[in-house]
């Protein structure tokens, strides 16, 4: 898609609606990102997993180093660090409580924090599309050294009244080279 077509596809798209900070609809959403981050942070996985919708798509494309004119093709969905389900997630949380966890035995102590929340109406009545910076710090055994992670999580959640789903979430990595050994936490 060039630049054009891509500019009369976004003019063809009607706009959506933005929740504004402050009102009781945003400080809900805002809520339950706190609240996802402070769950993982416990190692309340089991827990996190009931936040996933069953159809949940996680992924994590390939960040590419572009000139400035490149931009725009920086993130290379054609090649993902991972593209979870709702069945794989649960799959890694059961393996992070058995026995054979190794990159996650003894667990990395994480802090995840989570800003910059910009909030859309969704496509789907009661969706809504989220946006939001995060770093996540992680420290192992006993190193000196926390290793970083920082990027942006594009999502899209239901509202199931009492509660939100995660329908899928992209994360774009600041990093193109990992700053750490591997990805077993969840981001």
């Amino acid at each position: 898609m060039t630049s054009s077509d891509a500019a009369v596809a976004e003019a063809e798209t009607p706009a959506r609606a933005r929740i504004l900070m402050g009102t009781t609809l945003y400080g809900r959403i805002a809520e339950a990102y706190f609240e996802e981050a402070a769950t993982l942070d416990a190692l309340r996985y089991a827990e996190w997993v009931g936040w996933l919708a069953e159809d949940v798509r996680y992924t994590c494309p390939q960040r590419m180093t572009r000139s400035l004119k490149d931009w725009d093709k920086s993130i290379d969905r054609r090649v993902m660090h991972f593209d979870e389900n709702h069945k794989t997630l649960s799959a890694r949380v059961r393996r992070l409580h058995g026995n054979s966890a190794f990159a996650e035995d003894p667990p990395s102590r994480t802090r995840r924090l989570i800003t910059n929340i910009r909030v859309l109406e969704g496509e789907d009545e009661g969706s809504y599309a989220v946006t939001s910076y995060f770093l996540l710090t992680r420290s192992r055994f006993e190193n000196a050294t926390l290793m970083l992670m920082s990027g942006e999580r594009r999502d899209v959640i239901r509202d199931l009244g009492e509660r939100f789903e995660l329908a899928s979430r992209e994360i774009i990595l600041d990093q193109a080279v990992l700053g750490m050994p591997n990805l077993a936490v969840f981001l």
